[in-house]
């Protein structure tokens, strides 16, 4: 029973609520989250963590007219059920239902969208800024995670806003858990703020006692001015430009509403600390957040429960395993992880090569470079990143990888649609904006096994290569043993057919042979976006009437195009069909019903070839015979 949830249209209902009622509001909310969560599946710990601290910002602050931006936004359920989204969360990160982040578009509550770290604190920067120069009344509050803290862009925007002059609150969520453990020396220095809370007692006990002694009383803010620094790290912000108040409990309403409400009365920028436990009353997420950061459907009575059959490995899991086994045959190798261990696969290597290992939290640009330092000293760097997180170093990769000719390994996870996580994660962009590089080639696996065999091929190479794979398992192709390799830069025929052929770019190489076989089309698996076989190419558009290319990335300037460019620098002329992601944002859904919506399913892919070339597959004579029209 959730008697008060009931009554929460909006925002405006919990500010009607007493003081009294908040804590109980903060268990029906949270029962309400486990029930849905565990229903729809999607991010958990870090959502029943926020519970009190959405309840205690909705309750102080005036939203929408108050501007809240959630970093990173996964932990941002509470507020979508405050915010009058209740209903609608049986349909979360499902394909037409609520997104699994902030989304502008879904609410006027959602000042901001986010998904990727540390973009908060920029973010509400400039609408406080806004706010000053229209002569609007409003706070900007953002709030950040302890994680997303460790990326340079977070400082970047504090060292902005400390000489700004304008209200705004930056809402330090200490939790002590991004998705994978935190590292780093900041997050160390923060996790001894646990200690100041005797501190902080203290300080204000001297503070009432002296208060009535006022030379006294200055003596002492000296002195504690000169040592506080070492106790607390409230210089660290306090030199940004920020006034520092915490930590203080963030699951204690008692303590956050007046905390909140006295913070709102003061002017410039405002630094709050409060300490969080992700998974806060559900003992199965407090004991494990990681394996609960992100589940599937599952009953809240028994908690996530292992398969009865084994799985098909995922393309994360052979990735792990390749990365172990040619860690035990080349010494060189190192590997490089921006804060996902798990995600992507490397806890085994942690485990067995720890001083090979290094996670250098949500940072990554000062991956990609720390990889190029490695290079230069010999080493061979492998850098498991999701294909949407390395846009964030696309500098890095550019000036200081590519143009340097450094060799290393780029592991990209998550290429092609990525299902519920939406737009914000579909590492659909990584194929145009690597291709046009110098110094950087391209592998796209259609399987498990080819993935494993490509990444010892790019482990080879001396320059930089990209290899990319989705995420979830593959067809359930059978392992190789030992770490062979493939010719670099070269595919395969798969199925000889007649009239149309097919060029498969990754994993849909699978129902592209499904439609061969119902069009008796030729179907090549291409494996490398770049270099492209040129050779095999031109040798497949002699002996075809008409060309189709498949990816699940984007179209604009993807392999598609590479073909075109190919067969325009041969001086071809040959009917082209590109098929892949269209120039427009992918949804958040079930990736088979995403892949079947822009056509890239079995189905769609045969549809699109039958409405397009329909008199060349029943043509009776021989494509080949008909010969090709040469210009140039």
């Amino acid at each position: 029973m959730t008697p008060l949830l009931d009554s929460i249209q909006s925002p405006d209902d919990v500010r009607r609520l007493s003081p009294q009622q908040l804590p109980a509001l903060a268990e029906e909310l949270r029962h309400f989250l486990i029930q849905s969560v565990g229903q729809t599946g999607g991010h958990f710990s870090s959502n029943l963590g926020t519970v009190e601290l959405t309840v205690a910002l909705h309750y102080v602050f005036n939203t929408p007219h108050d501007r809240l931006v959630w970093d990173v936004g996964h932990q941002t359920y509470p507020h979508k059920i405050l915010t009058g989204r209740r209903d609608r969360m049986g349909s979360l990160r499902q394909l037409g239902g609520l997104a699994g982040f902030p989304k502008r578009d879904e609410s006027e509550y959602d000042n901001f969208g986010t998904a990727h770290s540390s973009t908060s604190i920029s973010a509400a920067l400039g609408m406080a800024m806004a706010a000053k120069q229209k002569g609007e009344h409003r706070h900007s509050v953002a709030i950040i995670g302890d994680g997303a803290m460790t990326a340079g862009m977070a400082f970047e925007a504090m060292n902005n806003a400390g000489v700004s002059d304008c209200n705004m609150l930056v809402v330090l969520n200490d939790n002590d858990m991004s998705i994978s453990p935190p590292v780093g020396a900041l997050n160390r220095y923060l996790a001894q703020l646990m200690s100041g809370r005797f501190y902080t007692a203290a300080k204000e006990v001297g503070r009432q006692v002296l208060k009535n002694a006022p030379p006294l009383f200055e003596l002492a803010r000296r002195l504690e001015h000169q040592t506080k620094g070492l106790i607390l790290p409230a210089t660290l912000f306090e030199k940004f430009g920020f006034n520092y108040i915490g930590p203080i409990d963030g699951h204690d309403l008692d303590a956050l509403i007046p905390t909140l409400q006295n913070i709102k009365n003061l002017s410039g920028p405002q630094f709050l600390h409060v300490v969080t436990r992700k998974g806060q009353g559900y003992r199965l997420a407090e004991a494990d957040p990681v394996a609960y950061h992100g589940p599937g459907k599952f009953d809240p009575k028994v908690g996530l429960v292992a398969p009865t059959t084994a799985p098909k490995p995922t393309f994360s899991q052979v990735f792990g395993n390749w990365l172990c086994d040619m860690a035990a045959q080349d010494p060189r190798l190192v590997a490089i992880t921006p804060a996902m261990r798990e995600g992507s696969g490397m806890v085994e290597f942690h485990r067995r090569y720890p001083a090979r290992y290094h996670d250098v939290g949500i940072a990554e640009q000062h991956a990609l470079t720390f990889a190029a330092g490695l290079a230069c000293e010999g080493l061979k760097p492998v850098v498991a990143i999701y294909s949407t997180f390395l846009q964030r170093a696309y500098d890095q990769l550019i000036h200081d990888v590519a143009l340097q000719k450094l060799p290393m390994v780029l592991a990209l996870d998550r290429a092609g649609i990525v299902g519920a996580d939406g737009p914000t994660h579909a590492g659909v962009y990584d194929i145009p904006f690597l291709r046009c590089i110098p110094q950087v080639s391209i592998a796209c696996p259609a399987d498990e096994n080819e993935c494993r065999m490509l990444l010892s091929t790019a482990h080879a190479q001396d320059h930089t290569v990209a290899v990319r794979y989705p995420r979830g398992a593959g067809a359930g192709t059978p392992m190789t043993t030992g770490l062979p390799t493939l010719p670099f830069g070269k595919g395969e025929v798969r199925r000889q057919g007649q009239g149309v052929a097919i060029l498969a770019f990754g994993t849909l190489l699978y129902p592209t042979l499904q439609v061969a076989e119902q069009l008796n089309a030729t179907v090549v698996n291409m494996r490398w976006a770049k270099p492209l076989d040129t050779e095999l190419l031109l040798q497949i558009a002699a002996t075809h009437t008409a060309l189709v290319t498949v990816e699940e990335g984007a179209l604009m300037g993807g392999a598609g195009s590479a073909v075109l460019e190919a067969l325009q620098d041969a001086g071809i002329t040959v009917p082209v069909l590109r098929l892949g992601v269209p120039d427009v944002y992918t949804e958040h859904g079930d990736p088979v019903k995403i892949l079947s919506h822009l056509g890239l399913d079995a189905a769609g892919i045969e549809q699109s070839i039958r409405r397009r070339f329909a008199s060349i597959i029943k043509a009776e004579v021989p494509p080949a015979a008909k010969g090709l029209k040469l210009v140039g």
